[in-house]
């Protein structure tokens, strides 16, 4: 008889009641791990894991810094930046697979989870594709349509996501972005989907 090992997910935040917050949550379901700051993560990253819930506000080292050190490890994980820091167009070159404002409630993490761990067996180019348009749709619901307008660095990002879709494109598995935009909005919680919809002005 085989069995099958729980994903492994790395939960990084130096709030401890987040924390065991996680830990409720979701360790019924996944081997979790948790680091209070971006030195116990390192130690706590290894080929395992699966999935990174990553915070970009730490005092020893910044979530941000952390992504890269990841990604410079070449670990085969997605990573989740879940954060009370709204996005900004600075996270057009950060190399996250999905954007999480908090606050947060259980239903988001679990979705977000699932939802980077069924990318896992896609090639690079795939999931690229994926973080790019989740990119695209976490700005266009958070950022005024005229400030877009302007951006070289979203207009680079809007490029680089027709450019993986055709390239993808005669394999079956480019992307409707519009699923993307669905995708994000069924895990966005409540109140931030409310305090959205009291802002009209604010939407593209």
């Amino acid at each position: 008889m085989t069995t099958t090992e729980p994903p492994v997910v790395l939960a990084v935040d130096d709030d401890e009641k987040l924390l065991e917050t996680y830990e409720i949550w979701l360790s019924a379901d996944y081997d979790l791990r948790t680091a209070t700051g971006g030195e116990e993560a390192l130690a706590k990253l290894d080929e395992a894991v699966d999935v990174v819930l990553l915070d970009r506000l730490m005092p020893d080292l910044s979530g941000d810094d952390l992504l890269e050190a990841i990604r410079d490890r070449d670990v085969d994980c997605r990573v989740a930046m879940v954060t009370a820091v709204e996005p900004d167009l600075d996270i057009v070159e950060m190399p996250f697979d999905t954007y999480v404002a908090k606050a947060i409630d259980e239903s988001t993490i679990r979705e977000t989870i699932e939802r980077l761990l069924a990318r896992a067996d896609h090639d690079d180019r795939l999931r690229e594709h994926y973080a790019v348009a989740e990119k695209l749709a976490t700005l266009e619901r958070r950022k005024p349509e005229s400030e877009l307008a302007a951006s070289a660095e979203y207009q680079d990002l809007i490029d680089r996501f027709e450019e993986l879709d055709s390239t993808l494109a005669d394999t079956g598995e480019s992307l409707d972005r519009d699923d993307i935009v669905s995708e994000i909005a069924r895990a966005e919680p409540a109140d931030r989907i409310d305090e959205a919809a009291d802002h009209p002005e604010d939407k593209p």
